[in-house]
């Protein structure tokens, strides 16, 4: 019923992998996709071209940094924001301290976020428009409160 009209999120081919026992200082760039069982102490950034990137965070994983990526799959940890343009998927074991952008989320049962959430829609959100034209009029309410309502 509901799970046969939901799309199949397919990750692209892992090109890179950092493993266990790997640790980088500085910033990664990549395309396609980055595997990381090691640690990486800086910012991690897809090719902003590349819409289809997808950084893999295992359990053995740690990110000291911003992640900005077009899909993430997290299990590890990430201490700094996360922007995902696409999809964001936290399995059981995932922590992140910071703020989490995301157009898609899919969270499991365990799974930590120790900051924002913020959807990323396409569109911008409606703004608030003053209209000048409206006299206003002060009303008491009760003693000492007072509302202000427009004119009918």
């Amino acid at each position: 019923m509901f799970g046969k009209s939901k799309k199949k999120f397919r990750s692209p081919r892992i090109t890179t992998v950092i493993g266990a026992g790997t640790e980088i200082k500085g910033d990664i760039t990549f395309r396609s996709g980055l595997h990381v069982d090691g640690v990486i102490r800086g910012d991690v950034v897809s090719d902003p071209q590349d819409h289809s990137a997808t950084l893999t965070l295992s359990e053995l994983g740690t990110i000291d940094g911003n992640v900005r990526v077009g899909n993430v799959m997290l299990n590890g940890t990430v201490v700094g924001d996360v922007i995902a343009s696409n999809r964001v998927e936290l399995a059981p074991k995932a922590k992140i301290t910071g703020t989490l952008t995301y157009a898609m989320l899919e969270m499991a049962m365990g799974a930590e976020v120790n900051g924002k959430l913020i959807h990323a829609s396409e569109q911008e959100p409606p703004q608030l428009q003053y209209d000048g034209d409206r006299e206003q009029k002060d009303a008491v309410v009760d003693e000492g409160e007072k509302v202000i309502s427009p004119e009918a």
